[in-house]
């Protein structure tokens, strides 16, 4: 595994955890008076969430390609 594919992976985690957290916090809010934009604070790491993990989805099939062009090249 790649030093870059390692960073992501752990980037990914960190991410998952900071989600959990605003999507409890949004939980909790649910039973006070706040601002509607509490509602869409779970949404960036979201979108973080889906670009990380799209990423390391792609990221076998990729390596997998990448090595065929390689042996074939050789």
């Amino acid at each position: 595994m790649s030093r870059n594919s390692t960073r992501i992976r752990q980037f990914h985690r960190w991410v998952s955890l900071v989600f959990t957290v605003t999507v409890a916090v949004c939980f909790v809010a649910v039973t006070g008076v706040l601002p509607f934009w509490v509602f869409y604070l779970p949404s960036f790491p979201l979108a973080l969430l889906m670009a990380t993990g799209l990423y390391l989805f792609a990221l076998p099939y990729t390596t997998r390609r990448r090595g065929r062009r390689v042996a074939a090249g050789a």
